[in-house]
């Protein structure tokens, strides 16, 4: 199902001035860069209450593509993003004062509190939020979805909301994933290169908004319902992804020299796996 007109939606509530402002220069890269494809869409019954979006994570350009396909069908997300993120410079007070939300997974008495925040934020919140399960690109060698964290079920869970599952492919091919930390201009080479490189191939940035994840058999109470309620999303996830890679269901045909691959994703069909 293709994504109906923005005119033929329920409003929401306007998003601070300064993230659409964002959202539209984005929208303008992103064009620029590629072409958009964005199928689903968000159901009219959800845009006006809590939701939990989960998103594959597969470069370091596609929150740029979620940001446009969450534009063009008429909704302003807000992510939840690194610590490191909001508090760079320039960048980082936008973000803040745009109403993203922090998450520092390697400080663990912080990380109780923020997701208490978080939790009650998805609750209140009239905008829909997103996260990557996974924590980081996936080192798959086929680049399919990493296990990822139970953190976004959990999250879920705890806030009574509906999850809908984002499956996209194709931004691995915008910029290198380079290196997870930057030393010096030498580490930027790889991603400029790759970058300048991406218009004139013109790659096809394709974006799913699947069906809500039926959570109604898991019981919050329970012990190991957020791993129960964790598969549930991922496979979502991964369902979506599927036909948006039909024609490289082993590897992406795209090489990208400097993304690791020294992992394997629980989650692909057997026929990804080779077998």
């Amino acid at each position: 199902m293709f994504a109906p007109h923005q005119d033929d939606l329920p409003a929401v509530r306007r998003a601070p001035a300064i993230w659409r402002t964002m959202l539209n220069v984005d929208r303008g890269l992103v064009n620029l860069v590629g072409k958009l494809v964005v199928t689903g869409s968000v159901p009219a019954r959800l845009r006006a209450q809590p939701l939990l979006m989960v998103a594959n994570h597969i470069g370091v350009f596609d929150a740029f593509v979620l940001m446009a396909a969450c534009k063009r069908i008429g909704i302003n997300p807000r992510f939840m993003l690194a610590g490191g993120i909001l508090d760079a410079p320039v960048i980082g007070p936008a973000l803040r004062v745009s109403g993203h939300l922090r998450v520092d997974r390697s400080q663990a008495a912080t990380a109780v509190g923020q997701f208490a925040e978080a939790a009650e934020a998805l609750r209140t919140t009239r905008e829909p939020i997103i996260v990557y399960p996974e924590g980081r690109i996936s080192h798959d060698p086929g680049l399919w979805p990493e296990r990822g964290k139970t953190g976004a079920a959990r999250l879920a869970l705890a806030a009574g909301v509906p999850v809908l599952p984002i499956s996209q492919w194709g931004a691995h091919e915008a910029v290198y994933w380079g290196t997870e930390t930057v030393n010096g201009p030498a580490d930027l080479v790889p991603l400029a290169r790759s970058g300048l490189s991406a218009p004139l191939r013109r790659p096809r940035f394709k974006v799913h908004f699947g069906e809500p994840v039926d959570l109604s058999g898991v019981e919050p109470e329970r012990p190991g319902a957020g791993v129960r309620a964790h598969a549930k999303i991922m496979q979502a996830v991964t369902d979506g992804l599927v036909p948006l890679r039909r024609d490289e269901p082993v590897r992406p045909r795209f090489h990208d020299p400097t993304r690791p691959t020294d992992t394997v994703s629980p989650w692909k069909p057997v026929r990804a796996s080779g077998s």
